[in-house]
C-alpha cells in the first residue's frame, strides 16, 4: 500500500485531493461517507439497504495487509470517496468496492481511487479485481470503461459480475495520461490564467521584490482583480491593500508570496484556510527548515497548487499576467519556458527579447515543492499559444513519467533542454563494464534522446536552435547544400556540417547545369557551391533558387560577405520565407552570434555570424525532424520467456542474502528470458572438472568463480583452449591453491567459434529505472569504449536506434546479423522491465557469428527494489 501520508492528486475540475491508505482510525470518516450517500447511491452501492453498516465500514477501514487494502480521497480533511479490496481464495484475485460522495461523482474521484487501489494491489501480486454491479449503475460501468484496463462483464440480468484485469497496457497508459492532462491543465489555470491575484508582501519600496511583482502585474495590464497584502498600508500603486490574507475582501485565485520565510509559511497556511487555489512562493530560505515543511503540509491539506519556493515567479504574457520580478516587459510569443534556475530564466528571456521572440508562458519552479516540468509538459500539449517548449531542469523528480510526457509533446512541438551536468543519480563505483558506461550524463542523455528532446549545452546554442525552429520549417532529411560567395566561408560551413551529423551530397547534374549557365567559369559547381565574389545579389538569388530546387537537398546554408557589387544576403529573406526547405544565413562579421534576417514582413530566417553555429542549430533540428518522422513502435511480444519463474528465482536469491549471483543462478535467470547462453557446467574440484571434460565438446574454456573477482581475465581466472583432461585438473588445482578461501568453483564451457564480441548490459537506478547498454565487447570494451544506451523498456524502434548508435555501427553490421543482436537487446530489456531487482547485468562477451550469437560470460547483481508506480497520478507535495 502507499505510505500513510499518501499523496495529493488533481481531479478533473482542477481541485486537489489527498489520496491515502485507510486505517482503523478512519472508521468514523468511512461511516460518515456512507451515511451521507443519498438513497439512490446507497441502493446502487449495496443493492438495497445494508444491514450492519457500522461493521462494513469498520472492515473497510481495517488494517492493511495481504488480503485487504483501502484508499480514501480527502478534500480538506473530509473523506469524499473510498475504494477497497478483499482477497478471499485465489491470492491473485480480489473483490473490489467503491463509494463516492454524490457531490463529487462527476469530478473523477472514483477513477482516481481505482488507479491508486489497482497500483497498490499489483504491488502485492493481485492481478484481477472482481465484483458485482447493478445493470442500472451506468456511472460505475462508465468508470470501468474509462479506466482503460481490460474488463469483462456478464451480459443480461439486473446484477452483472465483472472482472477487471490489472495488467496495464498502452490503452491504460494513454487513458491515464489524458486524465492527467485534463486535470493538470484545469489546476494550472489558477497559476497561469487566474481571475484574481493577491501579492502578499507588496511594498511601496522600489528595491523590494513585493514592489517589483505588483508593479509588473500593473504595468503588464493584468485584467483580473488585483489585491495587495501589507499590514502597514491601505493602498499601494492604486491597488487596495489588506493587512492580512484573512482580511482580503474576497478570495483570490492565485497568491504570490513575497515575505520572509517564517511569514511565508504562515501566509501559505492562511491562503489554504481561505480557499486560495494556488500560491507562487518567491521567498527563499524555506527548504530544509520547518517553514518549508509547513508550506508543504498546507498545500497538501488544503489542496493548493504550489510554485516554488525560491523562484522568480510566473508569467503568461498572452493573458497579461506577469507575476515575476523580471526586469522589463515579458513579450508574448510562441515559446513556453520552465526553469529551476531563476538566473537561466532571466538570461533566456533577455536573449529571446533581443531577437523579437516572445513567451507563451514562464514558470520558475525554484525548489520545486509541487509544480514541475512534468506539469508544464501537460499544459503545453494543447496550449495553442505554445509552439516550442524550453526546459532547464537540475533534477528529475519522476524521470520515467517525464520521458513519457516529453515524448508525447515532442511528437507535435519541439522540446529543448539544457544539459545541466550531474543529475540526482548517485555515482556508484564501477563494479562492471555496464556500470562504468552508465554515468549520470549517459542516463540523462538516453532519457532525452528517447523522448525526442533537443538537448543543448549552452544558452547561446539554445537560442540559436529556438530561432531556427521559430522562423524555418523542419527539414525532410539531413542533406545540406552550402552556397557562398566566399570560398573560405563555404569550406568552414561544410566542415561544420560534417561535425554535426549533416551530409553534403553532390548536387544533381541538372542543378549543376543551371548553375553553369549563371556563374563565371572559375565558380565551383560542387557542394559547397562557390559563386565567387564577382556575383551580385540578383545572380546569387538565382543560384540559391537552383540549389533549393534540387530534390536531393533538404536544407541550405547561405554564407555571404558584402562586396562592391552588392550584398548577396539581400536576396535570401524572400527565398527563405517562401521555401518549403529550411534556409539559414551566415553573415560573416555580424555583431550578434544570431540575429533575425528580416524583410518587410519581419523575421524570415536566422542569420549567424559563425558557420559552426548555423550547422549546430541545423543539426539539432534535422535530428529532431528524423526522430519525429519515425514511428515510436510498440514494445514487441517475445516468445520463450517465463517472467513468473524469474521473479520467484530472484526473490529466493534475495531471501538467501545473495547480491552478485553465482554462475548457475545467472544461467537459470537468463534462461527464463530465452537468452542464448553457452552450454555451461559448474564444478568445485578437479574430479568434477575431469568428469565434465568427458561430456563437453573440446576444446574447453575454464573460468574461475572467486569471491570478489568480477573481471576474471584481469585476475588470472580464465583458461582457454584446454584440450587435455590433465590440463583441466592442473588448472582447477592451481586455482584452488591460488585463491584459497575465496575459491567457490569453476565454470566449464566449450570454446565458441570466433566472431564479433559485443557487450549488452543493464544498469538500474531506483529513480530512472533500468538503462540498457550496448557496445563493443571483449578486449574492445575498455580500449575502444564504443557504446550506446537507452532506457528500458525498449520498443522495436528504440532497439534499432541502439544498434545504430555506435560510432562503428555502419561497419559492424556489414559482417554480422543485425536481427540476432536486436533480439538479445529486446530480451534483456524485458528482463530489466519485469525483474526490477536486477541492478546490474553484464553479457560480455556476446559473440556473434553468421546468423547466431551466444553469451560466453555473464554477471548479475540484484538488490531489493520497492515497487513504486512511476505513472501513478500524484503531485510532488
Amino acid at each position: 500500500m502507499p505510505t500513510d501520508l499518501g499523496s495529493t492528486a488533481v481531479l478533473a475540475d482542477g481541485e486537489v485531493v489527498l489520496v491515502r491508505p485507510l486505517r482503523p482510525q478512519d472508521t468514523a470518516a468511512v461511516l460518515a461517507l456512507h451515511d451521507g450517500l443519498d438513497e439512490r447511491d446507497r441502493y446502487l452501492r449495496f443493492f438495497g439497504t445494508p444491514a450492519g453498516l457500522d461493521k462494513i465500514c469498520e472492515r473497510i477501514a481495517g488494517e492493511p495487509g495481504p488480503s485487504h487494502g483501502a484508499v480514501g480521497a480527502f478534500r480538506q480533511d473530509q473523506l469524499v470517496g473510498c475504494a477497497h479490496f478483499e482477497v478471499s481464495g485465489d491470492p491473485t484475485e480480489a473483490e473490489v468496492a467503491l463509494a463516492v460522495d454524490g457531490r463529487v461523482q462527476a469530478h473523477g474521484v472514483g477513477t482516481l481511487l481505482l488507479e491508486h487501489l489497482a497500483s497498490a494491489a499489483r504491488a502485492q501480486g493481485i492481478r484481477r479485481f472482481t465484483g458485482e454491479v447493478l445493470a442500472e449503475n451506468t456511472r460505475m460501468v462508465r468508470v470501468f470503461a474509462d479506466l482503460g484496463l481490460p474488463y469483462r462483464m456478464t451480459p443480461g440480468g439486473p446484477e452483472r459480475q465483472f472482472v477487471l484485469v490489472l495488467e496495464p497496457g498502452e490503452n491504460y497508459w494513454s487513458a491515464l495520461a489524458e486524465r492527467e492532462r485534463v486535470a493538470d491543465v484545469a489546476s494550472l489555470r489558477s497559476v497561469l490564467r487566474p481571475e484574481s491575484v493577491a501579492v502578499i508582501g507588496a511594498s511601496r519600496h522600489p528595491g523590494s521584490i513585493g514592489h517589483a511583482v505588483l508593479e509588473n502585474l500593473i504595468e503588464g495590464g493584468y485584467p483580473g482583480k488585483l489585491f495587495a497584502v501589507n499590514p502597514h498600508a491601505t493602498e499601494i500603486s492604486g491597488v487596495p491593500c489588506a493587512p492580512s490574507v484573512p482580511d482580503l475582501p474576497e478570495v483570490p485565485e492565485l497568491a504570490v508570496v513575497c515575505v520572509p520565510a517564517p511569514a511565508a509559511a504562515e501566509a501559505v497556511e492562511q491562503c489554504g484556510r481561505r480557499g486560495v487555489r494556488a500560491a507562487v512562493v518567491i521567498t527563499a530560505g524555506l527548504t530544509g527548515t520547518e517553514y518549508g515543511e509547513r508550506a508543504v503540509t498546507a498545500a497538501r491539506t488544503y489542496g493548493m497548487r504550489l510554485v516554488g519556493p525560491n523562484c522568480i515567479g510566473v508569467a503568461s504574457p498572452g493573458a497579461s499576467l506577469n507575476a515575476t520580478f523580471l526586469p522589463g516587459v515579458v513579450p508574448a510569443g510562441p515559446v513556453g519556458v520552465v526553469s529551476q534556475s531563476g538566473g537561466f530564466g532571466i538570461a533566456l528571456l533577455e536573449s529571446l527579447r533581443q531577437l523579437g521572440i516572445g513567451l507563451s508562458s514562464l514558470v520558475s519552479t525554484g525548489d520545486k515543492y509541487d509544480v514541475s516540468g512534468n506539469d508544464l509538459l501537460l499544459w503545453w500539449q494543447r496550449d495553442p499559444h505554445t509552439e516550442i517548449a524550453v526546459l532547464y531542469l537540475e533534477s528529475f523528480g519522476n524521470p520515467r513519467k517525464f520521458g513519457r510526457l516529453a515524448r508525447t509533446l515532442a511528437r507535435s512541438k519541439p522540446v529543448l533542454a539544457i544539459r545541466t551536468g550531474e543529475t540526482e543519480i548517485a555515482q556508484r563505483a564501477a563494479a562492471s563494464h555496464t556500470a562504468a558506461a552508465a554515468t549520470p550524463a549517459v542516463t540523462r542523455d538516453a532519457l532525452y534522446e528517447q523522448a525526442g528532446v533537443i538537448a543543448v549545452d549552452t544558452i547561446s546554442e539554445l537560442v540559436e536552435t529556438v530561432a531556427t525552429l521559430s522562423w524555418q520549417p523542419l527539414p525532410q532529411g539531413n542533406r545540406v547544400a552550402v552556397i557562398s560567395n566566399a570560398g573560405g566561408a563555404g569550406v568552414l560551413a561544410a566542415d561544420a556540417c560534417a561535425r554535426h551529423g549533416l551530409t553534403l551530397p553532390d548536387i544533381r547534374d541538372e542543378t549543376r547545369s543551371a548553375l553553369h549557365a549563371l556563374l563565371p567559369e572559375q565558380a565551383s559547381l560542387h557542394n559547397p557551391v562557390d559563386t565567387t565574389a564577382g556575383v551580385g545579389a540578383d545572380l546569387f538569388g538565382a543560384c540559391l533558387d537552383a540549389v533549393l530546387a534540387d530534390p536531393g537537398i533538404d536544407a541550405v546554408l547561405a554564407a555571404t560577405v558584402p562586396t562592391a557589387l552588392g550584398d548577396p544576403m539581400a536576396t535570401v529573406p524572400e527565398r527563405a520565407r517562401r521555401s518549403a526547405k529550411p534556409v539559414l544565413a551566415v553573415r560573416l562579421g555580424q555583431l550578434g552570434h544570431v540575429e533575425p534576417l528580416t524583410d518587410e514582413r519581419g523575421p524570415a530566417t536566422a542569420s549567424f555570424t559563425d558557420p559552426a553555429d548555423a550547422a549546430a542549430a541545423l543539426g539539432h533540428v534535422a535530428r529532431y525532424a528524423r526522430w519525429r518522422a519515425t514511428p515510436a513502435g510498440p514494445v514487441e511480444e517475445l516468445s520463450g520467456i517465463d517472467p513468473s519463474h524469474a521473479v520467484a528465482l530472484v526473490q529466493s536469491y534475495l531471501a538467501a542474502g545473495h547480491r552478485w549471483l553465482a554462475p548457475l543462478e545467472v544461467a537459470e535467470l537468463l534462461r527464463c528470458f530465452g537468452l542464448p547462453l553457452a552450454e555451461t557446467r559448474y564444478v568445485t574440484d578437479e574430479d568434477g572438472a575431469a568428469a565434465v571434460f568427458q561430456e563437453l565438446k573440446r576444446p574447453l574454456a575454464l573460468k574461475a568463480d572467486v569471491e570478489g573477482m568480477l573481471h576474471k581475465s584481469a585476475g588470472g581466472g580464465v583458461a582457454l583452449d584446454v584440450t587435455e583432461e590433465s590440463a583441466v585438473r592442473d588448472v582447477v588445482r592451481g586455482w584452488r591453491r591460488k585463491f584459497g578461501a575465496a575459491w567457490h568453483g569453476a565454470v566449464l564451457q566449450p570454446m565458441a567459434e570466433p566472431g564479433r564480441e559485443l557487450l549488452v548490459g543493464i544498469n538500474s537506478d531506483e529513480v530512472f529505472g533500468p538503462l540498457v547498454v550496448f557496445g563493443l565487447g571483449g578486449t574492445d570494451t575498455d580500449l575502444v569504449a564504443d557504446r550506446a544506451a537507452r532506457l528500458a523498456p525498449l520498443s522495436g524502434t528504440d532497439a534499432d536506434r541502439l544498434l545504430g548508435g555506435l560510432r562503428s555501427s555502419a561497419k559492424l553490421f556489414e559482417t554480422i546479423d543485425r536481427g540476432v543482436v536486436r533480439d538479445v537487446l529486446l530480451r534483456v530489456s524485458r528482463l530489466a522491465e519485469l525483474v526490477p531487482e536486477v541492478a546490474e547485468l553484464d553479457l560480455n562477451p556476446l559473440v556473434v557469428n553468421d546468423a547466431r550469437c551466444v553469451v560466453l560470460d555473464a554477471r548479475i547483481r540484484i538488490e531489493p527494489r520497492s515497487a513504486a508506480d512511476p505513472f501513478l497520478r500524484r503531485l510532488r507535495t
